[in-house]
Parts: C-alpha cells; structure tokens; sequence
C-alpha cells in the first residue's frame, strides 16, 4: 500500500468503529426507532451507509456486490431490490427497514469492510486518477470517489450516534 490508501484504509476503519459503536447491544425495535424529529432510524442509516459503500466499490472495482454474492440480500429480507441503496427513500420506504439485528448489521458492515480494505491493498497512486463515472463535470476519479464514500458513511455514521444518543443508550 501507499500513503494514499493508507488513509482511505485508515478513514474506513473510522468508519467500521462508529458503526460498531452506533448498534452494539441495540435490540430491533430499538435500530428501528425513528428519532423524535423524524430522523432516520440507527438500522436504517447503517444498513445505507453500508450499502452505498460496497455498491460503490464492486462499482469501481468491477465486481459484484457483497449484499448479492455473499447473500446478505436473502439474510436482511427486506422488500427492495437487490441493487436498492436506500438512496432517495420515501419515510415510508425507511419504515419498512425493520426486523434488524446489531449482530446482522454487523456483519454485513464487516464484510464490506473486509471487501474494501482487500480491495485497496491493491491500488496505487496512479490509479486514484483513473476516471470511474464521466457522468459528472469535472468526471469523477477512483480518489474523489473514495473520498466521497468516506465523506457520505462518516456522516450517516455521525447520524447514527446521534440517533443512539436520543435513546438514551
């Protein structure tokens, strides 16, 4: 590894401790509460963060999805699509994210963790440059990609804290 990915391993395991921390010992119908303001449940927001997380890697890294080739899809059980991210959720969409376990989520997270940290092991500074998604103006780097998944699970992350906070827990 570089300094590069160095960090971005480091920044993703920032990431893994929050979510640990964010819904360990929290039983279901607690990762399902939603906040008095109407914030998105602990389950919910983890069960996001990871999911855009290992969408965005098999994306970059040519492969499949760990939620689809690990069967985390079938073991969740929840009423989306396989390549449902949570992205764009109606409250009512949210809501139907129910049932979760810390222990599931946990897994889950520490599969794509694993998934991720893998990945980069193989990448070098170079490849940082390399053009993933030309759908964007200036089109968007393997880095700037990287770095938006650490920027947008850190602050799902923070959310949950925050969420487990309201619980009293």
């Amino acid at each position: 590894m570089n300094a590069s990915t160095d960090l971005l391993v480091d920044a993703f395991g920032r990431i893994r401790e929050s979510v640990e921390d964010a819904v360990t010992g929290l039983d279901p119908d607690e990762l399902a509460t939603r906040p008095d303001d109407g914030a998105n449940p602990i389950g919910w927001l983890v069960w996001h963060l990871t999911r855009i997380q290992d969408d965005h890697l098999a994306g970059v890294a040519g492969t499949e999805q760990i939620w689809i080739s690990d069967g985390w899809y079938d073991r969740f059980g929840l009423p989306f699509s396989p390549d449902d991210t949570g992205y764009g959720h109606s409250a009512k969409e949210v809501s139907a994210v129910r049932g979760l376990t810390d222990e599931l989520l946990m897994g889950y997270h520490g599969a794509v963790h694993d998934n991720t940290v893998q990945y980069l092991a193989g990448v070098d500074d170079k490849d940082m440059k390399r053009v993933v998604d030309r759908g964007w103006t200036p089109p968007v780097t393997l880095g700037v990609r990287l770095v938006s998944v650490v920027a947008d699970d850190l602050q799902h992350a923070g959310q949950a804290a925050y969420a487990r906070g309201l619980l009293g827990r």
